[in-house]
């Protein structure tokens, strides 16, 4: 069963946040200091992502013509409208307390090296080892975002699980596209500029200026166009 491993992930996700729910009551001095942690490990995690790039300049107008997308279509006010309107469905003890964990939590969990390899690998092989890993992760990472930023994070399986989804249907396919070494070459892009969208998503939680994260996500297809459209380009320079 080709999707998997990415209902596995969706349904740690929604224990995990459920797991959270219960963990309310912590101070919130403590849950201030926590969500501070949580901000510097997922700093250094992009960090750690972007620095894989193999073509910097590449990353950068990534970022940059991705980012003019993101703005023109509003992705994400479409994403805090979501928020919002499941705000006022399901209710929240503080006004934008689901939005905020809607999407604080679905850019974590869909942003990442992870999350497209094991997609990936559930489609190419009906492998879901990656996406199990993947599962565990986010479920105890959902049970403390959730306890910090409310019920909101466990309505990111939803998202998780189509995008993860789509990408293990289309991934049967990409052999007929793509050879391995492309393929690896625009992973490995795919995942420097997802760490920096992953870095700015930490500056967001340790709330030292507030980044429009998903309006960058268009990034993540130029990256990968841009491989096949950089090695075209060298055969004449």
């Amino acid at each position: 069963m080709i999707l998997l491993g990415t209902l596995v992930n969706a349904l740690a996700i929604v224990v995990g946040a459920l797991l959270g729910r219960l963990l309310t009551r912590i101070p919130d001095s403590i849950r201030k200091t926590v969500m501070q942690g949580i901000g510097l490990a997922v700093v250094l995690l992009g960090i750690q992502m972007s620095l894989g790039t193999d073509n910097f300049l590449l990353m950068i107008v990534s970022i940059v013509v991705g980012s003019i997308f993101g703005e023109l279509i509003g992705i994400e006010k479409a994403l805090n409208r979501l928020g919002q309107w499941l705000e006022k469905k399901v209710g929240s003890g503080k006004e934008g307390g689901i939005a905020t964990g809607f999407v604080t939590a679905t850019l974590v969990y869909c942003i990442g090296a992870m999350a497209v390899l094991g997609a990936m690998d559930s489609g190419l092989r009906n492998n879901h080892d990656i996406l199990y890993t993947k599962a565990l992760l986010d479920g105890f990472s959902a049970i403390i975002f959730t306890s910090t930023l409310g019920i909101g994070v466990l309505f990111s399986a939803v998202p998780v699980f189509i995008y993860q989804g789509l990408i293990a249907l289309l991934s049967t396919q990409i052999y007929n596209v793509v050879s391995q070494t492309m393929l690896d070459a625009m992973l490995a892009e795919i995942t420097a500029v997802g760490g920096l969208m992953i870095i700015a998503i930490g500056i967001n939680i340790l709330e030292i200026k507030k980044i429009n994260v998903a309006n960058m996500l268009p990034a993540l297809a130029i990256a990968a166009l841009g491989v096949p459209f950089v090695e075209w380009l060298s055969k004449f320079f």
